[in-house]
């Protein structure tokens, strides 16, 4: 079974045992048909699939839906988060919303846990310009998101973008100002 029936699945153990089950074939036609509400952006196309953009899209729906549910947002549904995310990346152009740079969609979805572990620093550098969804209020109202890299999500953390280009031009500020030590 592939990945998208395994969501599947657990979607259904959450629901418990009483909640009607698609057969077999209808998952697999399902897990297949190309979604209209949620199509691949044109500067995906070739990139990645689109059912892995949805996948991911429904993780990161998940995933902050979550966060802010827990936060006191008591409105936030997955649906609207899928929305809102989906048009966070058709807006981004496949670009980071904070510095321009191409985000590398190849890498989403193939973040492994155990081999970061292993790995430390060096697996995980090569995530930096892995796509990730960003907040752009404090998630209590109208989900509004951009996309960045993970990199870029790191340093901004819970900053918003006037605190994040403050923090920006003191961090050159005090580095030009000591550039002889450096150097």
């Amino acid at each position: 079974m592939g990945t998208e029936f395994d969501d599947r699945e657990i979607e259904h153990a959450a629901r418990g045992p009483h909640h009607r089950r698609w057969p077999t074939q209808r998952r697999l036609e399902w897990s297949t048909m190309p979604s209209i509400k949620y199509s691949l952006p044109l500067f995906l196309v070739g990139e990645v699939g689109e059912a892995a953009y949805i996948r991911w899209l429904s993780r990161k729906a998940v995933a902050h839906c979550g966060r802010d549910r827990e936060r006191g947002n008591g409105t936030a549904t997955r649906e609207s988060y899928m929305v809102a995310i989906h048009e966070a990346v058709t807006r981004s152009g496949g670009r980071d919303a904070y510095t321009g740079a191409a985000l590398r969609w190849d890498l989403i979805s193939t973040y492994d846990n155990v081999a970061a572990k292993q790995g430390g620093r060096p697996y995980k550098k090569q995530f930096a310009d892995m796509p990730t969804v960003d907040h752009v209020g404090d998630g209590l109202g109208v989900p509004d998101f951009v996309i960045c890299s993970w990199r870029t999500n790191d340093c901004k953390s819970d900053l918003t973008q006037d605190e994040l280009l403050a923090f920006c031009r003191d961090v050159l500020s005090h580095h030009e100002s000591r550039r002889s030590d450096f150097y």
